[in-house]
């Protein structure tokens, strides 16, 4: 059974019991700054929780996709993504413990046909100090639900984690007593966290058990359900909200009481192929699969790298499915990461070509099944990661290449990265080649890569980890330092040259500054490369642009550089900048300049688009935008003379 029957069948199960299938919510929940994804089944469903009726009834269901980016840093083990399903039932108010217990149990062993001797489940153990009794019921009824399948199941006290640990598991031990850090809910995570006023309870947790040659004892001690080991993989989570934080601090039962359930889909794939390995269920197989056989490599000398890509590459489409496109904000930050990380690690893989075109019609397949409710923009969700993909392509290898060679010398020209004899170069440098590696870079290093080529601080702090690239213990410091440096050095760069015309420093005043260096750039290239500045002034409504020009431009011409600057927008070219010595930027860069005579010995210069050819490098203050694609429409709305021999356009950004 793959992942998309399991789904399915939990519905219609469910369905057969009473329950309502609702639809579920998007992963960007509109409306609610609290958090960036919906990351979890019962997110949507917590008003209800709280005491709101819901207009479906008592008894509902649902299949949730959620992200959690808080796990980023654990992708590429067996079990954790960004990216998960929960299979969710709720009661509000009507059944309680035993028929949630028992329809679970049949849903697994009936339904979906795991072993039952496979089961393992966990109970809260109660705290004296609230006087919360010990759930004796819940396990009870595990009792008898085991005894029905022909298994005795022992009860075993074991309080926190870490007794589990050194304790371990005793013969016919198969229902197991954890304090409130491992089973107990509410908003605000233990028993003494639990807000005032809010509903809160034991739960149960239901374990899968993969085998006692899975648990690593060195690493994490004898294997117990709440181990960190690889032995017991939590497939699902009965939640009883019971009682009540009352403002005396007391718990007090509830007479209304709620079953919350989640159960992690691709947790609960895994276990019906009896693989620990989440990724070798269906909706990450093929994805695997096709990295293969793109890379040439195989997924078992390759696992980190190939989970990773198949893990957010899924995020990165149900986020473009669902009509989010990458930016440097939010949400759209955060997808953006997802498609950049990717695209690193098939670097990794040797994939040094687009690949996404390959991929993300696997991911796209795999997902069919889900509503189109929430998957509004399905139709455009490739495209979408395509011109990602592409864009980032575009500064990606050089970004690499200007780190190595950082980590490779014994100074850089803003950053402080010391030469060390005693380490070799890191992975991704032929041994042939192979020179010494720089213990530390500094975040001045970092602010650098990110600020000339558009390589993310993130990104450069992954990428020294993973090549073993020390960084100065204050790399964070020093970055956050230089980069406001810069914003100052940019809010007080306002005489002279340097102003660039800039009555302002505001968000859509940048867009028009970066808009007037296509402007020259298209006016170079449609009507005659001897074209310069002869002065500009930008507003946050306009632009207006002085050029030399012996001729008033005709309607063809107009139109053909207003097409120009908008087709350098759309193809969303990356802008950066650097600081070089005078003689080099005009020889050998021939950075645009109109007063080589008057400006200083090391200058600014911006380049927009490819680095070895751009679309326009120009001496320059800044600031700009990261990126042409935020930009807008450029319209032209006047040409006229301005002097003799200098005409001026002036254009609006729409």
């Amino acid at each position: 059974m793959d992942a998309n029957e399991i789904r399915q069948k939990f519905l219609d199960f469910q369905v057969s019991k009473g329950h309502k299938i609702i639809q579920p919510a998007p992963l960007v929940l509109e409306g609610d700054p609290t958090t960036l994804f919906t990351g979890s089944g019962m997110q949507p469903l917590l008003p209800y929780l709280l005491g709101k009726e819901h207009p479906d009834g008592t008894r509902l269901t649902d299949a949730q996709p959620s992200m959690r980016l808080q796990d980023i840093e654990d992708v590429g083990d067996p079990r954790h993504t960004t990216v998960f399903e929960m299979l969710g039932n709720w009661s509000l108010g009507d059944y309680f413990k035993k028929e949630q217990i028992e329809n679970f149990f049949e849903f697994l062993t009936q339904i979906v046909g795991l072993d039952p001797s496979k089961i393992y489940v966990t109970c809260f153990i109660g705290n004296e100090k609230y006087g919360i009794p010990k759930d004796t019921e819940a396990a009870e009824i595990w009792q008898e639900v085991f005894k029905k399948a022909g298994i005795d199941a022992k009860i075993a006290e074991i309080g926190s984690a870490a007794s589990g640990d050194k304790r371990g598991i005793k013969e016919g031990e198969r229902i197991f007593f954890y304090d409130d850090k491992e089973n107990w809910w509410s908003r605000g995570g233990g028993i003494d966290s639990t807000p005032l006023g809010d509903p809160c309870g034991p739960d149960s947790e239901v374990f899968y058990d993969f085998g006692e040659d899975k648990q690593d004892v060195e690493k994490y001690g004898l294997s117990h359900p709440a181990s960190d080991g690889a032995r017991f993989m939590e497939i699902g989570n009965q939640v009883f909200m019971q009682y009540k934080h009352s403002e005396d601090g007391s718990f007090k039962e509830l007479e209304k009481k709620n079953v919350d359930f989640g159960g992690g889909l691709e947790r609960i794939a895994a276990a019906a192929i009896g693989s620990f390995d989440v990724f070798k269920i269906s909706l990450m197989k093929p994805i695997i699969d096709k990295l293969e056989e793109i890379s040439g490599k195989s997924y078992d000398n390759n696992t980190d790298e190939m989970r990773v890509i198949a893990d957010h590459i899924r995020g990165a489409y149900l986020l473009a499915a669902q009509g989010l496109t990458p930016s440097n904000k939010t949400q759209g930050y955060a997808m953006r990461r997802l498609v950049r990380r990717a695209i690193l690690r098939a670097l990794d893989l040797g994939i040094s070509n687009n690949f996404l075109s390959e991929v993300v019609p696997i991911v796209a397949e795999n997902y069919k099944d889900l509503p189109d409710s929430i998957l509004t923009h399905r139709e455009t969700a490739l495209d979408v990661l395509l011109k990602e993909e592409n864009a980032f392509r575009k500064t990606l290898n050089r970004g690499l290449r200007e780190l190595r060679k950082l980590s490779t010398r014994g100074h850089s020209e803003r950053g402080s990265a010391r030469l060390s004899a005693e380490t070799p170069v890191a992975t991704g440098v032929s041994d042939a080649g192979r020179e010494k590696r720089v213990e530390q870079l500094s975040g001045e290093d970092l602010f650098m890569l990110q600020d000339t080529y558009g390589f993310p601080f993130e990104l450069s702090v992954e990428e020294c980890f993973r090549e073993g690239i020390e960084l100065t213990p204050e790399y964070r410091a020093e970055f956050d330092a230089a980069l406001k440096e810069q914003r100052e050095r940019s809010q007080t760069a306002s005489k002279g040259m340097f102003k660039g015309g800039l009555v302002d420093h505001g968000e859509t005043t940048v867009k028009y500054h970066t808009a007037t260096h296509l402007l020259l750039a298209a006016l170079q290239k449609v009507i005659s490369p001897d074209i310069v500045q002869k002065g500009s002034n930008t507003t946050a409504e306009r632009t207006r642009f002085d050029f030399n020009c012996d001729h008033k431009l005709t309607p063809e011409e107009i139109t053909a550089v207003e097409n120009q600057v908008n087709e350098w927008i759309k193809a969303d070219l990356p802008v950066v900048f650097d600081e070089y010595e005078k003689a080099y930027a005009r020889d050998v860069l021939k950075a645009h300049g109109q007063f080589w005579d008057k400006y200083p010995e090391v200058l600014k210069v911006y380049t927009i688009g490819d680095f070895e050819n751009p679309v326009s490098r120009e001496v320059c203050g800044g600031p700009h935008v990261e990126h042409t694609g935020v930009i807008g429409k450029f319209v032209i709305k006047k040409e006229e003379s301005s002097a003799a021999g200098v005409r001026r356009i002036k254009a609006v950004i729409e």
